[in-house]
């Protein structure tokens, strides 16, 4: 008999992936993901500032004020520490992505 497991295949839908981009130019961008709402915590604060995050490299970027660089595009900071990543459309119980 094969066994069915259903329960596995929504847990895995309800985290967000270890990495997303919000700029379409990205190769880590999903419009389908972002759609649902990202809320992102780092360094303990939720954050609604971040351009780009990495789980499991531990990481985030975000604008450098107004500042552009030479293609117009604007300046982006990378900062290390602690990410946590859950979708917000599943309300405050929602199943929240962070590095082991």
């Amino acid at each position: 008999m094969s066994e069915d497991k259903p329960a596995a295949t929504p847990a895995a839908k309800d985290v967000p992936p270890d990495r997303l981009a919000i700029s379409p130019r990205s190769p880590h961008f999903d419009s389908d993901k972002l759609q649902r709402g990202i809320g992102i915590r780092f360094k303990g604060k939720v954050r609604t500032n971040i351009e780009e995050y990495c789980i499991s490299e531990g990481w985030v970027r975000v604008q450098a004020g107004k500042t552009m660089d030479r293609k117009g595009q604007p300046l982006m900071l990378k900062l290390n520490g602690p990410v946590e990543a859950w979708y917000e459309d599943l309300g405050e119980n929602s199943p929240v992505a962070k590095a082991d």
